[in-house]
C-alpha cells in the first residue's frame, strides 16, 4: 500500500469567509473520490484544527492499493476535475511526500 500525502498553502489573498468555503470544497470533492478511483482505499483531508504554528492550511492523507494506483488516481478525470476545479486556483504551495506502508 502507499500514503499519499499532500499539504496546500492557500492565496492569502483570500478572506477568511472564502478560505474556509475553499477548504469546504477541497474536503468534499476529494473525499468524494472513494469508490471512483480504482485502487483509492482511504482519503482524509483536515481543514480545521489549525494550530499558529503551521504553515500549511489544508492536509490531504490518501492510502492507495500501489504506486500503479498512485499513478492511475493522479490521471483519474474524476481526481484531475477536482484539483483543477477546487484545488489548484486557490492554492499557491503544494509539498507532497508518498511513501510505501
Amino acid at each position: 500500500m502507499v500514503k499519499h500525502i499532500i499539504l496546500w498553502t492557500l492565496n492569502p489573498e483570500l478572506s477568511e469567509e472564502e478560505k474556509q468555503t475553499v477548504k469546504e470544497g477541497i474536503k468534499a470533492g476529494l473525499e468524494g473520490l472513494v469508490g471512483k478511483v480504482p485502487g483509492l482505499i482511504d482519503v482524509k483531508v483536515n481543514i480545521s484544527g489549525r494550530l499558529a504554528s503551521s504553515n500549511a492550511d489544508v492536509m490531504l492523507d490518501s492510502t492507495l492499493e500501489s504506486e500503479e494506483a498512485l499513478k492511475g488516481y493522479a490521471q483519474h478525470p474524476e481526481h484531475v476535475a477536482v484539483a483543477n476545479g477546487k484545488v489548484r486556483p486557490y492554492t499557491v504551495q503544494r509539498a507532497c511526500l508518498d511513501f510505501e506502508i
